[in-house]
């Protein structure tokens, strides 16, 4: 192709894709370039996969921790092939509906092969230039190893080689506590493997919040040693995890979950003139531009918030901004979810964060045993917390810890986008025995501490 394009886009995920598709709606002319599978971390290793097998070790878990007396359930050893086969189908399914399909249907390529930039102006692809107009960069992140002594001898799994896994380990220590290290940890439990968790749980969220997790960790049976590890080393039984209180763990396998790192490496940024943060990802400012006036980049190759509704709409910005237009995102009342047992979500500020900010923080916080869906469904251990602006009113964040918590936030965000109070979200309606009822009762404690009807 010698025309030039009015834009390149490198890679095929969330970020590429919403890209492509603001591309050829503006009527311009665009090509994907993919090295590997078509689809990106979301559909392939990342939120689909895990998410396929934490909902079957939930259904495994249920069965062992039934609350109900009279209806009795059992659940005995797991066939990991078979649940990893028709996890795969499903990807196979959805990357041919979602990625292949969509690009089809919005009339633009995906073409196979490696884009390296030879300079300012020109990226090659397998060695041939593909000129255009601008470039987006969405090369997405992969897991990082951490650098510990001894890490190199154990073989270490990360969240992606974990979910290729066809027989359960009998053990697995798993060193990371944030959202990943949290999901594979409970996957992996709840499927029958002896789980040890090393890190700090959950180092992003309230504090109250926190320690319910600890007590949902502890009814899994998850060993949790909020510590951090030093050193690694393989021994006769499998793999010891040394920490810096000078505990030692042991296990059949290691699973790393400590970060992940940008993919860059094919990219020759230098050539092109394209700066990393301290980090190594692609330093992008408002409008997702880089430091080369014709490269922008959109997605976790840019550090922002890895989820792929964040991927996607930085990539549309990064569509629209490259294209002439004028896009920024805005980030107010980003919702987050771990997908754990108790679910733990967020959307918008925490108390800490309300603080730094400067507000006057009012804060509550409305336990699972006042929330009617939690006792029908006879599982109380959760909460939900609401960071409101004392002189306002206006709600800040919202953050729980329940079955179904990220359900809860859509509604959230809605709240703090609009500019909602807590006189707002208390005196809308909200169905009754659903979870997400408990926004509106945890917005009514502002009013007063005194118990409540079922729904007054």
């Amino acid at each position: 192709m010698s025309e030039e394009l009015d834009l390149v886009v490198v890679g095929s995920g969330g970020a590429a894709m919403a890209a492509g598709i603001h591309a050829r709606r503006a009527g311009r002319s665009v090509v994907l370039v993919e090295r590997a599978v078509v689809g990106g971390t979301c559909v392939n290793i990342g939120c689909v996969p895990s998410k396929t097998l934490l909902a079957a070790s939930g259904r495994r878990e249920h069965a062992l921790h039934n609350p109900f007396r009279g209806v009795p359930t059992q659940a005995g050893p797991v066939d990991l092939a078979a649940v990893v086969a028709q996890k795969d189908a499903l990807i196979e399914g959805m990357r041919a509906e979602k990625y292949v399909d969509v690009a089809a249907a919005h009339g633009f390529e995906i073409r196979r092969g490696e884009a390296r930039f030879a300079g300012p102006d020109t990226l090659l692809v397998d060695g041939q230039p593909l000129p255009a107009a601008a470039y987006v960069l969405a090369t997405g992140a992969a897991p990082a190893i951490p650098d510990l002594p001894g890490i190199a001898e154990v073989d270490p799994l990360t969240s992606t080689t974990a979910m290729e896994l066809t027989e359960l380990p009998d053990s697995l220590i798993v060193i990371g506590g944030g959202y990943v290290g949290l999901e594979q940890a409970q996957l992996f439990a709840g499927l029958g493997t002896r789980v040890t968790l090393v890190g700090r749980v959950a180092p992003r969220a309230e504090p109250e919040l926190v320690e319910l997790m600890r007590q949902a960790f502890a009814r899994a049976g998850i060993a949790v040693l909020e510590q951090r590890a030093v050193r690694v080393a393989a021994a006769a039984d499998g793999v010891q995890v040394v920490t810096d209180a000078g505990q030692t763990v042991t296990g059949d396998r290691l699973l790393v979950a400590t970060g992940r790192r940008a993919q860059t490496d094919a990219l020759d940024l230098a050539a092109a003139g394209v700066a990393v943060d301290e980090r190594g990802f692609i330093a992008v400012d408002a409008r997702q531009q880089t430091s080369n006036p014709r490269v922008w980049a959109a997605g976790d190759v840019t550090g922002a918030p890895q989820f792929v509704y964040v991927a996607a709409e930085t990539g549309r910005a990064a569509a629209v901004n490259a294209l002439g237009g004028k896009h920024e995102v805005d980030y107010t009342g980003l919702p987050a979810v771990i997908f754990t047992r108790p679910q733990l979500a967020s959307a918008g500020l925490t108390e800490a964060q309300a603080l730094a900010a400067g507000h006057a923080c009012d804060c509550r916080v409305l336990g699972g045993q006042d929330i009617p869906r939690a006792l029908t469904n006879q599982h109380t251990l959760g909460a939900l917390k609401i960071v409101a602006d004392a002189d306002t009113g206006r709600v800040l964040g919202v953050h729980a810890a329940l079955e179904g918590a990220g359900d809860v936030m859509l509604a959230a965000t809605y709240a703090i986008k609009a500019g909602m109070t807590i006189d707002d979200v208390a005196d809308t309606w909200a169905p009754y025995l659903t979870m997400s009822e408990a926004l509106r009762i945890a917005a009514g404690l502002y009013r007063d501490d005194k118990p409540t009807s079922c729904c007054a």
